[in-house]
């Protein structure tokens, strides 16, 4: 069945592969993006999903374009929670404006995209919400206390939600990824890198097809069980319990 979805952060990276996993799987695709315009309209003119330019970190921006998206394309039914930033230092060095800006990007934006679409999903009896967490969320990690911070709370936001909201037939998951092989992680130092994939069983990077696929299924109608669920894909770099 097509649905409407939207995907923040959907047009570079893990998000860019999300957002053509679920237009390939039939669904009628939106994404965000926040500041590359031109990044964003070449995403447009190859793929031919529709792009919309807001600040998720902005919860006046996010409802507001949400229901333009929805005045245009019709309900939302999967909301994918991608979008993320890193602005990583010690802790000691850190400044209020590194904390705030990783926390309303990653975290802030988990309240400001989904409140504008829970009633009518509550209403309609369906939904599919997948909330892009982080390794560093379940692990932490040194010289990213506001990421991990952030991508923790996905965690826990998603538990909470899926649980106030299964019996109107929503589930809401989290897809925690490992170092997987986009752009951010390519701009690593190679002795760094090589560092990092010494400690990945898998003795690789993840691709970010593989977190796409993970995504068209936790927004399929067979996924209905999967509730309130952390899938993490990390290459058995982490096992985290739940």
């Amino acid at each position: 069945m097509t649905r409407v979805a939207i995907v923040t952060g959907g047009t570079r990276g893990i998000g860019a592969a999300i957002s053509k996993a679920l237009k390939a799987a039939g669904h009628k695709v939106i994404a965000n993006y926040a500041g590359n315009d031109e990044a964003a309209s070449a995403f447009q003119a190859e793929t031919g999903i529709p792009v919309v330019k807001f600040d998720v970190g902005d919860y006046a921006a996010s409802a507001e374009k949400i229901a333009e998206i929805e005045q245009q394309h019709g309900p939302i039914d999967i909301v994918v929670n991608n979008a993320g930033i890193t602005r990583d230092g010690a802790f000691h060095r850190m400044t209020h404006e590194q904390w705030s800006q990783v926390i309303r990007t990653d975290l802030d934006c988990m309240f400001n995209v989904t409140r504008p679409v829970i009633e009518g999903m509550r209403a309609r009896g369906f939904g599919r919400i997948i909330n892009i967490s982080s390794i560093n969320g379940q692990k932490g990690q040194a010289g990213q206390t506001n990421y991990s911070a952030a991508k923790a709370g996905v965690i826990g936001f998603s538990k909470a939600l899926a649980q106030e909201n299964a019996p109107k037939g929503i589930t809401v998951n989290v897809i925690a990824p490992g170092y997987i092989d986009t752009e951010m992680v390519a701009a690593v130092p190679e002795e760094v890198l090589k560092k990092i994939i010494s400690t990945i069983p898998n003795g690789r990077l993840g691709r970010a097809e593989e977190i796409a696929d993970a995504v068209v299924f936790l927004a399929s109608e067979q996924a209905g069980y999967f509730n309130g669920s952390v899938l993490s894909i990390n290459g058995a770099q982490y096992m985290a319990n739940g």
